[in-house]
């Protein structure tokens, strides 16, 4: 009997000590620790407020604190036992990029194949005089092409018809397919500035208007680079938009992307941006992806926040990559849109959104033209992969068949 006391007393002990230590180690499971703040509080660009927040559960970065915690603070939050309220968003797989595209340019013909056939009927008649070259220029004005590129297919169909003679239907095809290739450019550089630096990530702008899509084109892009086996950051710098920050990281949450935002209405933007830089350099990603506000009220305003955005993050990294966001279906309004945004930042790439539906053709050519810079990314629906790079000879493909 005397033997066996001690070793009940010890399984007794070992059992205390286990059951004391088990709420501690849940309890630190599901902390969100608040790290000090590291960001230089003598440079008066980049904004002190509050440290970092990591929540492992959610993969969501946050900046800042309530209660305004200084540089020095590091504040621990626990996250309530009863998570039965918090929503669980399972990762994804995204789509290959190569799938996507054939089945955008389906969706393509489906939706933007007036302007392709129309070109055909006429050019295809027997007889070709002033009146169908009027419906034809009339036919590409509808569309969207703007009156300079208008005026310049114009001028190159007349000249191959007078030399072409006879025409069939396969003949003018041909022939138009050539010249919309020559119209939208497939000389243009239409890769993505996405590769990771020796020391540093890619980083990556998205600027637009609200209302165009943008952060859900964000998103969706990011979705892009991970099916390419990108390791991916992103940065909610649109901080003056309700819920754009929620948004943004359910997206990442959906592909196991971390995203950097702050916990403060209305916060500084650069701040953000800097952060999101700076989390993506610790943590050696790929790309750092940075949604941005996009309010065109006051111009000189935006002009102001974008440019400032900017510069603080190239006090971390270069800016590899500039991408505005356009809505297609506002057609030539758009275009307006892209002037102020181009004034504001370098931009190096479009993307453009929604064109099925209503949009028309044309604008791609249109927004080219006007801005020098090519047309990178398509979206052509609602779907979560419903965002391609874009190809010229399949654009125009699609356009006439």
């Amino acid at each position: 009997m005397n033997d066996i006391l001690p070793i009940v007393l010890s399984i007794l002990a070992a059992v205390l000590v286990i059951g004391a230590l088990i709420p501690v180690l849940i309890k630190t499971r599901r902390n969100i620790t608040r790290y000090p703040e590291t960001r230089d509080a003598n440079d008066p660009e980049v904004r002190s407020g509050g440290g970092t927040a990591v929540d492992d559960s959610t993969g969501t970065i946050e900046l800042g604190t309530p209660g305004g915690a200084g540089p020095d603070v590091v504040d621990t939050t626990t996250v309530p036992d009863d998570a039965a309220g918090l929503e669980t968003i399972p990762v994804e797989t995204p789509l290959p990029v190569a799938g996507r595209l054939t089945r955008l340019r389906e969706r393509l013909v489906r939706s933007n194949n007036i302007m392709g056939k129309g070109l055909l009927a006429l050019l295809s008649s027997d007889r070709i005089d002033e009146s169908v070259w009027d419906e034809v220029e009339e036919t590409l004005l509808l569309a969207d092409l703007g009156t300079e590129p208008t005026m310049q297919l114009v001028d190159a169909l007349r000249e191959r018809v007078k030399v072409l003679g006879t025409r069939t239907p396969e003949h003018v095809k041909a022939m138009l397919r050539e010249e919309l290739i020559k119209l939208v450019d497939p000389t243009m550089d239409r890769s993505l500035n996405v590769e990771r630096h020796a020391d540093k990530p890619a980083v990556m702008m998205v600027v637009g208007v609200n209302g165009v899509g943008k952060t859900t084109t964000v998103g969706k892009l990011a979705r892009v680079l991970v099916a390419e086996d990108k390791d991916v950051l992103l940065g909610a710098a649109d901080t003056f938009r309700a819920a754009a920050a929620e948004q943004l990281a359910t997206w990442g949450q959906r592909v196991g992307v971390p995203t950097v935002k702050s916990d403060i209405d209305g916060a500084d933007p650069a701040s953000v941006a800097y952060e999101a830089v700076k989390a993506g350099i610790e943590q050696e990603v790929d790309v750092v992806m940075i949604d941005t506000a996009g309010r065109l009220q006051n111009k000189v305003g935006l002009m102001d926040e974008l440019g400032k955005v900017k510069r603080v993050v190239e006090k971390l990294a270069e800016v590899d990559e500039v991408l505005l966001v356009l809505d297609a279906t506002t057609g030539q309004n758009g275009l307006n849109q892209a002037r102020v945004f181009s004034e504001v930042v370098n931009i190096t790439g479009i993307v453009l959104t929604k064109l099925d539906g209503t949009a028309k053709g044309g604008i791609v050519v249109a927004i080219q033209r006007a801005l020098g810079v090519p047309v990178k990314l398509v979206g052509l629906g609602e779907g979560a992969d419903d965002l391609a790079p874009f190809d010229t000879e399949s654009f125009v493909d699609a356009l006439l068949n």
